[in-house]
């Protein structure tokens, strides 16, 4: 079986990663899987870069310079949403002409137009979609943020100005996506159930497929390691406990970076002597900018794209934290419980599925930053901190590794093969 994997970048962004490790996992498993992608940043064999660098610009830069003018030249929502008004079409690539199955994640920013997605799914070879957000069940938008709109038709989109119309280009881009997407199979999966029973109440994509398969991890690489040794490789203290942060963007607000500073100072004005023993260390991008901001002493490590850097990062942890306000399956909360780092975050999206509460980290409620801040008193000072571990350890080897999510797409892609067979 060949399975082209189709995502806009090879390692920016949590869906590219989680493409990438699924190339990786499907090639371990008997699978002979490519990627393509607009923007390739490695000499593997296995990926393979659209052609035309220029091209691919204007097509992102078009894309943009439209919703801009549609948002009445305002930055704000302006990379919040997508039309796929342009794109390549790949059906002429010899990897796609190969391939028995192709296989979209994150097609946005001008990689694949709704014309070209049409073009795929006019050839006839089966399409299996992962879905890393709701975008492809919604008009324009990646997450919905309490909008139920796109259980029936999008319109009167709040991202747009004064909240939308009944003839927006919410409403417009529906009507293509519901052209494109007439009379073909597609079988759409999600990374969490979350994301799945959303999916479900998309009037886009009702009566089609879906399925809910996790993303993998390389759990020889992402694994426990000596903690000490990892935070001298850092530049990290070894006689403080590390709270961790990460996030590509720190101050995405979806991220919920606002939340961990108020949760940290009721933390320290509750458990004062943390302030002796207890630091905080920021990965991503415009962590410098929070130096001054928490009550604990702050170590910024910027934006790190180094693997084995990132591993030794995680390592040095003794608690990760991510409270997101919305989210899919994070894989920083999968690569930290990977390295045996018990996690916190909020009871939102996919997140209760991978944090087992009181089991291998905690749970808060829905942005209640004060049981955020007791889940991370509770993880550093009262649970048994070794048996945290080892379930993080346990729960990643259960549910994420490599062959065993490898195994779930192969048996979705047979499913997939199997229908076009019968539809013939």
């Amino acid at each position: 079986m060949r399975v082209l994997i189709v995502n806009t970048s090879e390692k920016t962004g949590g869906a590219a990663v989680a493409a990438h490790r699924l190339l990786e996992a499907l090639n371990k498993n008997g699978v002979k899987a490519k990627m393509l992608v607009r923007d390739k940043a490695s000499d593997q064999l296995t990926v393979v870069a659209l052609s035309g660098g220029w091209r691919q610009r204007w097509n992102f830069l078009w894309e943009r310079w439209s919703i801009f003018w549609r948002l009445r030249f305002s930055r704000k929502h302006l990379f919040e949403i997508d039309i796929a008004n342009t794109g390549t079409d790949i059906t002429t690539l010899p990897e796609y002409k190969e391939a028995d199955v192709i296989h979209l994640h994150w097609i946005n920013q001008g990689m694949l137009s709704l014309k070209n997605i049409r073009n795929i799914l006019s050839t006839g070879k089966p399409v299996v979609w992962t879905m890393h957000d709701l975008w492809p069940a919604t008009a324009i938008c990646h997450y919905a943020r309490g909008c139920t709109a796109f259980t029936d038709k999008c319109r009167l989109c709040p991202l747009l100005p004064g909240g939308g119309s009944s003839h927006d280009l919410a409403s417009k881009v529906w009507k293509r996506k519901e052209e494109m997407m007439q009379g073909h199979d597609i079988h759409f999966v999600t990374c969490s159930n979350w994301l799945g029973n959303e999916a479900r109440k998309s009037g886009l994509i009702r009566g089609q497929h879906i399925h809910t398969i996790p993303n993998a991890i390389d759990t020889h690489t992402f694994k426990p390691m000596d903690k000490e040794k990892c935070r001298k490789e850092c530049d990290l203290p070894t006689d403080r406990r590390i709270i961790l942060f990460v996030s590509q963007r720190v101050t995405d607000q979806r991220k919920g970076m606002d939340y961990f500073i108020r949760a940290i100072d009721t933390m320290t004005r509750e458990h004062p002597d943390m302030k002796e023993n207890v630091g905080i260390a920021i990965l991503g991008g415009h962590s410098e900018e929070f130096i001054d901001t928490l009550p604990l002493p702050i170590y910024p490590l910027g934006y790190v794209s180094d693997e084995r850097q990132i591993v030794n990062i995680y390592n040095s942890a003794d608690l990760f934290v991510l409270p997101s306000l919305e989210d899919n399956l994070p894989n920083t909360i999968m690569e930290a419980l990977a390295c045996g780092v018990p996690c916190v975050g909020f009871h939102v999206g996919g997140i209760p599925e991978m944090i087992d509460h009181k089991q291998n980290g905690y749970v808060a409620e829905y942005r209640d930053e004060k049981d955020l801040a007791r889940g991370m008193a509770w993880v550093l000072d009262e649970a048994d901190w070794k048996k945290l571990s080892d379930n993080a350890v346990k729960k990643v080897a259960t549910c994420y590794s490599q062959q065993h999510v490898a195994m779930k797409y192969v048996e979705t892609y047979q499913e997939a093969l199997a229908m076009k067979d019968m539809n013939l």
